[in-house]
This record gives structure tokens, C-alpha cells and sequence, in this order.
């Protein structure tokens, strides 16, 4: 379970201080997947990099699996970014090195023999239907098969999280689809929980169990999925669901949004 309990997030700036987030409270249960939605602008990205401190709060707590992990430091930090995995929009894929080669790097590092490093790697490609792409580059795969390369990267240390930051947006809408639904799979099959962070309301439909919506840094509100699309409650909500939402019955329905 993650937690985030009255976190701050000020920046500092020779024009003065910004505030990123203010007094967020969210809870994350083990199994979710949880997305967090909002206009560009919001906090979003802000808020999901610090729950691996790739971000550190000015305020509050980060407390994971009910250890409080907001001041990690060293060799700490290095273990817990290998049990949260990170997967990013523009992919941040090595072009010169293999498929095989980008899935096995973070094994690498931890100093993994070539034989189990190429067997765990195999594994995940074959998970994220990739098996015969071992050998290509990333120039010789599409934008989808390249997010599904990152995918199988990000699951090569187990992690028990995964941290998705507008992992669809570069993609068009029928692949989009098929990424949210490996990421279903890998969360149910996997029992890895889910952050999925969209400015997409019909992926957070799709993907998402829960939701929290961010507005100007502040959490205005949480829920299930269906609930907060159903009924909701603040301004910001309303005014999402209001630009072309009733039209679409899914990601295939928001034309060129994730383009």
C-alpha cells in the first residue's frame, strides 16, 4: 500500500517560490490501478515522481508497505526504486542496444549473470508479446512496440509498483488500447498495483479502478472510476467530463487525443 499523507511540494525559483502540490492525502491500495487525472499544469507528474523520490516533498510523508520513506538516502533508495517500476511517455529507450539488451540493463547493473539477466528478459517479452523482437533496435519497432519494450524493462526487477507517467499519450488510440490492456493483464496476472497518471479521461475509464482528480495541486477529488464519472463532484471534474467525453465509449473515441 502506498501513502501520502500531507504532502507540499514548493519549488524554489529566482522569481520566487512556486507551489507545486499542497496538502495531498491519498491512499493506494495493494492491486489498484489508480489514476490520477488532470489538466496539463496540475501537479500530476509532480505527484507520482515522488512516490520513488524522484521528486522529494517539501511537506508530508511518503510511507510505502508502512515504512515512512520520505528520507531515503544511498543504498536504501537504490532498493526501493527496484521495487517501483517507471514507465514514461517518450519511452527513454538505448537505440543502440537491442531489444534484449534495453530489457536486461537494469539486471546488468545489479551485477546479474548474462545467463539469468537473458532468461528473466525472455520471459517478459513473451509476456508482452514481443518474444521474436529479442534481436531488433528500437528504431525498427513501432511507438507501441517500443512502449512495450520500456513495459518489460520496468518488470524485470518484480517490482510490486508500477508508475506509468502519460504512458499512452504518444500513441494512437488503437494502440493505446492495447497498452491499457497489457497493463490490466500484468496487474492481474502479476499482482503489481498500478499509478497510472493521465490527462486522459476515456484511459482512465478503461484502465483505472480508482481515481483522484488534481487541480492548481490539491486533490479535489477521489473515488471509483465509475462513481466520480457518474456523479461528479467538482468543478474541475465537470469540466473534463464536459469536452467531448459523452462521445467516446472508450480511447478509440477521442480522436487524435493521444496522438
Amino acid at each position: 500500500m502506498i501513502e501520502l499523507r500531507d504532502i507540499g511540494k514548493v519549488y524554489h525559483a529566482s522569481d520566487g517560490d512556486h507551489r507545486a502540490l499542497e496538502n495531498i492525502n491519498l491512499t493506494i491500495e495493494d492491486g489498484d490501478i489508480f489514476g490520477i487525472i488532470g489538466e496539463s499544469g496540475a501537479g500530476k507528474s509532480t505527484l507520482v515522481r515522488l512516490l520513488n523520490l524522484l521528486e522529494r516533498p517539501t511537506e508530508g510523508s511518503v510511507i510505502i508497505d508502512g515504512v515512512d520513506i520520505t528520507a531515503y538516502q544511498g543504498r536504501e533508495l537504490r532498493e526501493l526504486r527496484a521495487r517501483i517500476g517507471m514507465i514514461f511517455q517518450d519511452f527513454n529507450l538505448f537505440q543502440q542496444r537491442t531489444v534484449l539488451q534495453n530489457v536486461t540493463f537494469p539486471l546488468e547493473i545489479r551485477g546479474e549473470a548474462k545467463a539469468q539477466r537473458e532468461e528473466r528478459a525472455r520471459e517478459l517479452l513473451g509476456l508482452v508479446g514481443l518474444a521474436d523482437k529479442a534481436d531488433r533496435y528500437p528504431s525498427e519497432l513501432s511507438g507501441g512496440q517500443q512502449q512495450r519494450v520500456a513495459i518489460a524493462r520496468a518488470l524485470v526487477n518484480e517490482p510490486r509498483y508500477m508508475l506509468c507517467d502519460e504512458a499512452t499519450s504518444a500513441l494512437d488510440s488503437r494502440t493505446t488500447v492495447q497498452v491499457l490492456d497489457l497493463l490490466s493483464k500484468i496487474n492481474r496476472e502479476l499482482g503489481v498495483t498500478m499509478v497510472v497518471i493521465t490527462h486522459s479521461l476515456a484511459v482512465a475509464r478503461r484502465a483505472c479502478n480508482r481515481i483522484a482528480v488534481v487541480d492548481a495541486g490539491h486533490v479535489v477529488e477521489e473515488g471509483i472510476t465509475a462513481e466520480v464519472f457518474a456523479n461528479p463532484q467538482s468543478k474541475v471534474a465537470r469540466e473534463l467530463l464536459g469536452w467531448g467525453f459523452e462521445a467516446s465509449d472508450g480511447p478509440e473515441g477521442e480522436e487524435g487525443g493521444d496522438r
